[in-house]
Protein backbone atom coordinates (compact mmCIF):
# COMPACT_ATOMS: atom_id res chain seq x y z
CA UNK A 1 0.00 0.00 0.00
CA UNK A 2 1.61 3.08 -1.21
CA UNK A 3 1.62 5.84 2.00
CA UNK A 4 2.87 10.05 2.03
CA UNK A 5 6.70 10.22 1.88
CA UNK A 6 8.57 12.07 4.56
CA UNK A 7 8.65 15.61 3.54
CA UNK A 8 12.13 17.29 1.88
CA UNK A 9 13.59 19.81 3.62
CA UNK A 10 15.60 22.66 3.24
CA UNK A 11 18.82 23.75 4.52
CA UNK A 12 19.41 27.56 5.07
CA UNK A 13 21.64 29.81 2.79
CA UNK A 14 23.43 33.33 3.08
CA UNK A 15 22.90 34.38 -0.55
CA UNK A 16 19.74 34.78 -3.00
CA UNK A 17 21.87 34.12 -5.88
CA UNK A 18 19.82 31.80 -8.34
CA UNK A 19 22.30 29.81 -10.07
CA UNK A 20 22.14 27.72 -13.48
CA UNK A 21 21.05 24.32 -13.37
CA UNK A 22 18.32 25.37 -10.58
CA UNK A 23 15.17 26.79 -9.99
CA UNK A 24 13.29 29.53 -7.36
CA UNK A 25 10.23 29.30 -5.66
CA UNK A 26 8.88 31.76 -3.21
CA UNK A 27 8.48 30.32 0.23
CA UNK A 28 5.73 30.90 1.90
CA UNK A 29 4.83 32.04 5.71
CA UNK A 30 2.12 28.79 6.35
CA UNK A 31 2.07 25.48 6.97
CA UNK A 32 4.20 22.72 5.27
CA UNK A 33 1.63 19.47 4.59
CA UNK A 34 1.13 17.11 2.43
CA UNK A 35 -2.12 15.62 0.67
CA UNK A 36 -2.85 12.43 -1.05
CA UNK A 37 -6.52 11.45 -2.52
CA UNK A 38 -6.59 7.69 -2.82
CA UNK A 39 -9.97 5.90 -3.38
CA UNK A 40 -11.57 9.13 -1.77
CA UNK A 41 -9.53 8.76 1.24
CA UNK A 42 -7.77 12.15 1.95
CA UNK A 43 -5.05 12.57 3.92
CA UNK A 44 -3.55 15.88 5.21
CA UNK A 45 -0.38 15.71 7.02
CA UNK A 46 1.98 18.09 8.76
CA UNK A 47 5.52 17.94 8.36
CA UNK A 48 5.63 16.49 11.86
CA UNK A 49 2.88 14.03 10.91
CA UNK A 50 -0.20 15.24 12.36
CA UNK A 51 -2.89 14.60 10.73
CA UNK A 52 -5.03 18.29 10.01
CA UNK A 53 -7.96 17.08 7.33
CA UNK A 54 -10.92 17.70 10.01
CA UNK A 55 -9.32 21.22 10.70
CA UNK A 56 -9.54 22.17 7.36
CA UNK A 57 -12.48 20.33 5.25
CA UNK A 58 -12.53 22.82 2.85
CA UNK A 59 -9.06 21.32 1.70
CA UNK A 60 -10.84 17.82 1.79
CA UNK A 61 -13.81 18.54 0.27
CA UNK A 62 -11.21 19.93 -2.50
CA UNK A 63 -9.47 17.02 -2.98
CA UNK A 64 -12.40 15.67 -5.12
CA UNK A 65 -10.61 17.92 -8.11
CA UNK A 66 -7.64 16.04 -7.66
CA UNK A 67 -6.48 12.35 -10.02
CA UNK A 68 -7.31 9.68 -8.12
CA UNK A 69 -4.28 8.47 -6.17
CA UNK A 70 -2.83 11.57 -6.58
CA UNK A 71 -0.20 13.67 -4.01
CA UNK A 72 1.13 16.89 -3.44
CA UNK A 73 3.80 18.76 -1.08
CA UNK A 74 2.74 22.39 -0.54
CA UNK A 75 1.92 24.78 1.95
CA UNK A 76 -1.10 25.57 3.69
CA UNK A 77 -2.05 29.53 4.08
CA UNK A 78 -4.67 32.05 5.02
CA UNK A 79 -4.66 35.36 3.19
CA UNK A 80 -6.78 37.86 5.40
CA UNK A 81 -8.59 40.85 3.55
CA UNK A 82 -5.76 43.04 2.81
CA UNK A 83 -4.36 40.50 0.86
CA UNK A 84 -1.64 39.45 3.44
CA UNK A 85 -1.14 35.99 5.34
CA UNK A 86 -1.99 35.54 8.29
CA UNK A 87 -0.45 32.97 10.40
CA UNK A 88 -2.01 33.57 13.37
CA UNK A 89 -5.67 32.80 11.63
CA UNK A 90 -4.02 29.58 10.25
CA UNK A 91 -2.93 28.17 13.54
CA UNK A 92 -6.02 29.19 15.17
CA UNK A 93 -7.90 26.76 12.96
CA UNK A 94 -5.73 23.81 13.66
CA UNK A 95 -7.19 23.17 16.67
CA UNK A 96 -10.82 23.50 15.54
CA UNK A 97 -12.94 20.86 14.33
CA UNK A 98 -16.44 19.47 13.41
CA UNK A 99 -19.30 22.41 13.06
CA UNK A 100 -16.27 25.17 14.41
CA UNK A 101 -13.69 23.52 11.66
CA UNK A 102 -16.83 24.44 9.33
CA UNK A 103 -17.51 28.04 10.79
CA UNK A 104 -13.60 28.68 10.18
CA UNK A 105 -13.48 27.63 6.91
CA UNK A 106 -16.38 29.88 5.43
CA UNK A 107 -14.48 33.04 7.78
CA UNK A 108 -10.99 32.62 6.88
CA UNK A 109 -10.88 29.75 4.38
CA UNK A 110 -7.15 28.02 3.57
CA UNK A 111 -5.58 27.15 0.37
CA UNK A 112 -3.01 24.73 -0.31
CA UNK A 113 -0.21 25.69 -2.45
CA UNK A 114 0.90 22.84 -4.55
CA UNK A 115 4.80 23.31 -5.21
CA UNK A 116 5.38 19.65 -6.20
CA UNK A 117 3.97 16.24 -6.71
CA UNK A 118 4.95 13.13 -5.51
CA UNK A 119 2.50 10.64 -6.70
CA UNK A 120 -0.04 11.10 -10.00
CA UNK A 121 -2.45 8.67 -10.86
CA UNK A 122 -0.97 5.75 -8.89
CA UNK A 123 2.18 6.41 -10.43
CA UNK A 124 5.33 7.53 -7.64
CA UNK A 125 6.81 10.17 -8.69
CA UNK A 126 9.87 10.65 -6.19
CA UNK A 127 12.57 9.38 -8.30
CA UNK A 128 11.66 12.16 -11.33
CA UNK A 129 14.56 14.66 -11.06
CA UNK A 130 12.21 18.51 -9.97
CA UNK A 131 12.11 19.86 -13.78
CA UNK A 132 9.45 16.33 -14.73
CA UNK A 133 7.57 16.87 -11.55
CA UNK A 134 7.32 20.53 -12.27
CA UNK A 135 5.97 19.63 -15.67
CA UNK A 136 3.04 17.30 -14.29
CA UNK A 137 2.10 19.21 -11.40
CA UNK A 138 1.56 22.13 -13.78
CA UNK A 139 -0.72 19.56 -16.21
CA UNK A 140 -2.42 19.08 -13.37
CA UNK A 141 -3.06 22.47 -12.79
CA UNK A 142 -3.72 23.16 -16.61
CA UNK A 143 -6.02 20.14 -17.44
CA UNK A 144 -8.27 20.01 -14.38
CA UNK A 145 -8.55 23.32 -14.39
CA UNK A 146 -8.12 23.75 -10.42
CA UNK A 147 -9.73 26.26 -8.36
CA UNK A 148 -9.75 27.47 -5.10
CA UNK A 149 -8.57 26.02 -2.45
CA UNK A 150 -5.56 24.94 -4.91
CA UNK A 151 -2.91 27.56 -5.46
CA UNK A 152 -0.16 26.58 -8.19
CA UNK A 153 3.25 27.97 -6.75
CA UNK A 154 5.14 30.03 -8.71
CA UNK A 155 8.36 28.93 -10.41
CA UNK A 156 10.83 30.25 -12.48
CA UNK A 157 15.08 30.21 -13.45
CA UNK A 158 14.92 33.53 -13.88
CA UNK A 159 16.95 35.70 -11.51
CA UNK A 160 15.17 38.77 -11.89
CA UNK A 161 11.97 37.12 -11.04
CA UNK A 162 13.76 35.73 -8.25
CA UNK A 163 15.24 39.63 -6.89
CA UNK A 164 11.01 40.76 -7.80
CA UNK A 165 9.92 38.19 -5.25
CA UNK A 166 12.01 39.07 -2.33
CA UNK A 167 10.00 42.65 -2.34
CA UNK A 168 7.05 40.47 -1.84
CA UNK A 169 7.76 40.93 2.31
CA UNK A 170 4.50 43.24 2.78
CA UNK A 171 2.05 40.17 2.15
CA UNK A 172 4.12 37.90 3.94
CA UNK A 173 6.42 36.09 1.80
CA UNK A 174 9.28 35.19 3.47
CA UNK A 175 12.05 34.24 0.78
CA UNK A 176 12.88 32.32 -1.34
CA UNK A 177 13.56 28.40 -1.84
CA UNK A 178 15.81 26.86 -4.66
CA UNK A 179 15.46 23.30 -6.32
CA UNK A 180 17.80 21.79 -8.50
CA UNK A 181 16.60 20.87 -11.57
CA UNK A 182 17.65 17.88 -12.03
CA UNK A 183 17.27 16.35 -8.40
CA UNK A 184 14.88 13.70 -7.34
CA UNK A 185 12.36 14.30 -4.68
CA UNK A 186 14.45 13.15 -1.16
CA UNK A 187 12.18 11.86 1.73
CA UNK A 188 13.43 13.72 4.71
CA UNK A 189 16.54 15.18 2.75
CA UNK A 190 17.96 19.02 3.24
CA UNK A 191 18.33 18.84 -0.65
CA UNK A 192 16.78 21.93 -0.99
CA UNK A 193 17.74 25.36 -0.09
CA UNK A 194 16.28 27.95 2.24
CA UNK A 195 17.23 31.96 1.49
CA UNK A 196 14.80 33.94 3.91
CA UNK A 197 14.33 37.55 3.45
CA UNK A 198 15.75 39.37 6.87
CA UNK A 199 16.42 43.27 7.39
CA UNK A 200 18.31 45.29 10.24
CA UNK A 201 16.01 47.42 12.43
CA UNK A 202 16.38 49.19 16.06
CA UNK A 203 14.15 48.95 18.88
CA UNK A 204 14.08 49.54 22.53
CA UNK A 205 14.63 47.25 25.52
CA UNK A 206 11.82 47.39 27.37
CA UNK A 207 12.68 44.34 29.68
CA UNK A 208 14.90 41.32 29.63
CA UNK A 209 15.12 37.42 30.85
CA UNK A 210 17.59 35.53 32.48
CA UNK A 211 20.09 37.18 35.13
CA UNK A 212 20.71 40.51 35.88
CA UNK A 213 24.74 40.11 36.03
CA UNK A 214 23.97 38.53 32.29
CA UNK A 215 20.39 38.60 31.00
CA UNK A 216 19.85 36.26 28.67
CA UNK A 217 17.46 37.07 26.20
CA UNK A 218 15.93 40.91 25.52
CA UNK A 219 12.48 42.33 25.00
CA UNK A 220 11.76 44.98 22.79
CA UNK A 221 9.54 47.48 21.99
CA UNK A 222 8.59 50.76 19.88
CA UNK A 223 6.25 53.83 20.67
CA UNK A 224 3.37 54.27 18.85
CA UNK A 225 2.26 57.74 17.40
CA UNK A 226 0.30 58.32 20.88
CA UNK A 227 3.37 57.73 22.90
CA UNK A 228 2.14 54.07 24.11
CA UNK A 229 5.27 51.94 24.51
CA UNK A 230 4.42 48.40 22.68
CA UNK A 231 6.22 44.89 22.87
CA UNK A 232 7.10 43.85 19.51
CA UNK A 233 9.68 41.12 19.96
CA UNK A 234 11.99 39.37 21.47
CA UNK A 235 16.27 38.31 20.75
CA UNK A 236 17.48 34.93 20.18
CA UNK A 237 19.39 33.77 23.46
CA UNK A 238 22.61 36.22 23.73
CA UNK A 239 25.78 34.91 23.97
CA UNK A 240 27.01 35.60 27.44
CA UNK A 241 29.81 37.80 26.33
CA UNK A 242 27.06 39.87 25.10
CA UNK A 243 24.48 39.69 27.88
CA UNK A 244 27.24 40.31 30.83
CA UNK A 245 28.15 43.45 28.28
CA UNK A 246 24.97 44.84 28.57
CA UNK A 247 24.13 44.44 32.11
CA UNK A 248 25.54 47.76 33.15
CA UNK A 249 23.65 49.58 30.24
CA UNK A 250 20.15 48.62 31.38
CA UNK A 251 18.20 49.95 34.75
CA UNK A 252 15.84 48.07 36.52
CA UNK A 253 12.65 50.15 36.15
CA UNK A 254 11.07 52.85 38.90
CA UNK A 255 7.44 52.89 39.07
CA UNK A 256 5.05 53.20 36.45
CA UNK A 257 6.34 50.95 33.72
CA UNK A 258 4.09 50.70 30.58
CA UNK A 259 4.51 47.21 31.23
CA UNK A 260 3.99 46.71 34.44
CA UNK A 261 1.43 43.54 34.88
CA UNK A 262 1.83 41.57 30.94
CA UNK A 263 2.81 38.51 30.42
CA UNK A 264 5.22 37.10 27.91
CA UNK A 265 5.42 33.62 26.81
CA UNK A 266 8.46 31.17 26.05
CA UNK A 267 8.89 30.47 22.74
CA UNK A 268 6.50 27.71 21.19
CA UNK A 269 4.69 27.63 24.61
CA UNK A 270 1.87 28.77 26.86
CA UNK A 271 4.76 28.53 29.91
CA UNK A 272 5.28 32.30 31.44
CA UNK A 273 8.29 33.58 31.17
CA UNK A 274 10.07 35.21 34.22
CA UNK A 275 11.05 38.99 32.89
CA UNK A 276 12.97 41.92 34.55
CA UNK A 277 11.45 45.26 33.70
CA UNK A 278 14.04 47.88 32.65
CA UNK A 279 14.26 51.68 31.92
CA UNK A 280 13.09 51.82 27.77
CA UNK A 281 16.28 54.07 27.42
CA UNK A 282 18.43 51.38 25.33
CA UNK A 283 18.27 51.04 21.27
CA UNK A 284 19.68 48.11 20.26
CA UNK A 285 20.10 47.33 16.47
CA UNK A 286 18.76 43.40 15.58
CA UNK A 287 18.08 41.13 12.70
CA UNK A 288 14.79 40.38 11.58
CA UNK A 289 12.83 38.06 9.30
CA UNK A 290 9.24 39.69 7.44
CA UNK A 291 7.19 37.15 9.21
CA UNK A 292 4.81 39.25 11.39
CA UNK A 293 1.34 38.99 13.18
CA UNK A 294 -2.23 40.08 13.10
CA UNK A 295 -0.90 42.90 15.61
CA UNK A 296 2.70 43.55 13.83
CA UNK A 297 5.00 42.05 15.95
CA UNK A 298 7.97 39.86 15.09
CA UNK A 299 6.84 35.90 14.98
CA UNK A 300 10.34 35.06 15.19
CA UNK A 301 13.34 35.96 17.46
CA UNK A 302 15.16 38.89 15.99
CA UNK A 303 19.29 38.10 16.17
CA UNK A 304 21.37 39.92 18.11
CA UNK A 305 23.99 42.82 16.77
CA UNK A 306 24.70 45.56 18.73
CA UNK A 307 23.59 48.02 21.06
CA UNK A 308 22.94 51.47 20.03
CA UNK A 309 23.92 53.98 22.93
CA UNK A 310 23.93 56.86 20.27
CA UNK A 311 20.22 56.83 19.90
CA UNK A 312 17.36 57.68 21.79
CA UNK A 313 14.27 55.75 22.29
CA UNK A 314 12.47 58.50 19.96
CA UNK A 315 15.40 57.58 17.04
CA UNK A 316 13.63 54.19 16.83
CA UNK A 317 11.25 53.30 13.94
CA UNK A 318 7.70 53.78 15.41
CA UNK A 319 5.15 51.22 16.34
Amino acid sequence: MWTLPEPMLTVAVPACDLRPGWAGEPKWDGFRALLSVDAGRVVLRSRRGSEMALAFPEIAAGAAQLPDATALDGELVVWDAAGRLTFERLQDRLARRGAGAARAAGEWPAHFVAFDVVRLSGTDTTSWPYRQRRAALESVFAERRLTAPWVLCPSTTEAETVREWLTWASVGMEGVVFKRLDEPYRPAVRGWQKYKTRETTEAVVGAFSGPAAAPRTLLLGRYDDEGHFQYIGRTTTLAGATGTALAGQLHRSRRGHPWTGWSFSAWGSSEKLSVTLVEPELVVEVGIDVARDASGRWRHAARWHRARPDLSPADAPRW
